[in-house]
């Protein structure tokens, strides 16, 4: 059974309030993956990259983050996470830009949303902290994918 864990990136929320974790959470579970866990780091890139890596130890096969991903000052998701990931994959920010732009228009480039695979080939992606736009990568992107890469990145 493919597993995963969920981290949450917001200075405002909580495992309570945390309304897209929990979404995430639920399309996971839905389709057959178990979520091992779900936590909530604030804006910071220390407090992220601590938990990202407390989650890597644990081995899941799939770390979703949500929140941090825009241009704002205080967004620092990417900064992060990406110095994490020995592969981007460059494809999913792309495709994930282009689906939301359709829903969204212009603002969907301001978005950084991307995915990769770190050094314990685990499968990451960094997700915005909107529900609308999780909803949007899991059903369109992610739960569609994840498996033809996973089975890639292991051969």
């Amino acid at each position: 059974m493919t597993t995963a864990m969920i981290l949450t990136i917001s200075d405002t929320r909580n495992l309570t309030t945390d309304k897209t974790g929990l979404a995430i959470s639920e399309q996971l579970t839905a389709a057959g993956i178990a979520v091992l866990d779900r936590q909530v780091a604030i804006d910071d890139i220390v407090a992220i990259q601590y938990q990202f890596l407390a989650f890597e130890q644990r081995l899941p096969d799939l770390i979703i983050t949500n929140g941090g991903t825009g241009i704002a000052q205080r967004d620092v998701t990417i900064p992060a996470i990406q110095p994490l990931l020995t592969t981007v994959i460059n494809g999913f920010g792309e495709t994930f830009r282009e689906i939301f732009y359709c829903e969204v228009g212009t603002r969907a480039l301001a978005s950084r949303a991307m995915a990769g695979f770190n050094v314990k080939n685990q499968l990451c992606y960094c997700l915005p902290g909107s529900t609308n736009a999780c909803q949007t990568a899991m059903t369109k992107l992610i739960l569609p994918e994840y498996e033809h890469l996973l089975t890639e990145r292991h051969k």
